[in-house]
C-alpha cells in the first residue's frame, strides 16, 4: 500500500533542496511503482495544451508505444477531456482503450492539477482486474497535488 504522507514529505524535502519537477516526478513514479505489487506500470504524462495531447514523461514498467496520446483518446485522454480521475476495473470493457501491454486488466488515471489547470496525470496499470480502490486513488491524488504545486511554481 502506498504511504502517500511519507512520499509527500520526501517530495517536499526535494523541493526544499531545489530539485525541479522532473526529479520529483521521477521519484514519485518509482516510489508508487514499488509501493504495491498490483501496480505493474506507473507513469507520468504531461499535457501539451498547444498540441492537445499527452506526452509520456517517465515510467516504470514494460515499454509502451504510446509516448503521445491525443486528448480524448484512451483512458488517459478521456481523463483529461472529462477533467476527472478515472478508475477502470476491466479495460476490455472500454471501447477506445489503448493497449500498451496485453496483460493489463485494469487502469487508474489521476490528474495532476491545480484548480482548473491540468498539468498532466499519473497513470497506473495492473494485470489484475479491479485492482484499484478509492483509497489508492486518494493516495495517488495527494502525490499528484504535490507535483502540481511544483509544476505551477515553475510556470510562474
Amino acid at each position: 500500500m502506498l504511504d502517500a504522507n511519507e512520499l509527500i514529505m520526501d517530495l517536499q524535502q526535494m523541493r526544499d533542496e531545489g530539485h525541479l519537477s522532473d526529479a520529483l516526478m521521477r521519484q514519485a513514479v518509482r516510489r508508487i511503482a514499488k509501493a504495491d505489487p498490483r501496480f505493474d506500470w506507473v507513469g507520468v504524462y504531461l499535457l501539451d495544451e498547444a498540441e492537445n495531447e499527452l506526452w509520456l514523461h517517465n515510467y516504470v514498467g514494460s515499454p509502451t508505444e504510446h509516448a503521445k496520446i491525443p486528448v480524448g483518446t484512451g483512458i488517459c485522454g478521456m481523463a483529461v477531456a472529462e477533467k476527472g480521475n478515472i478508475i477502470v476495473a476491466d479495460v476490455s470493457e472500454v471501447e477506445n482503450y489503448l493497449a500498451c501491454d496485453p496483460d493489463v486488466q485494469s487502469e487508474m488515471v489521476v490528474l495532476i492539477r491545480a484548480g482548473d489547470e491540468i498539468f498532466g496525470q499519473i497513470d497506473l496499470d495492473s494485470s489484475d482486474k479491479d485492482a484499484f480502490t478509492d483509497e489508492d486513488e486518494a493516495a495517488v491524488a495527494v502525490v499528484a497535488e504535490k507535483l502540481a504545486e511544483q509544476l505551477a511554481a515553475e510556470r510562474r
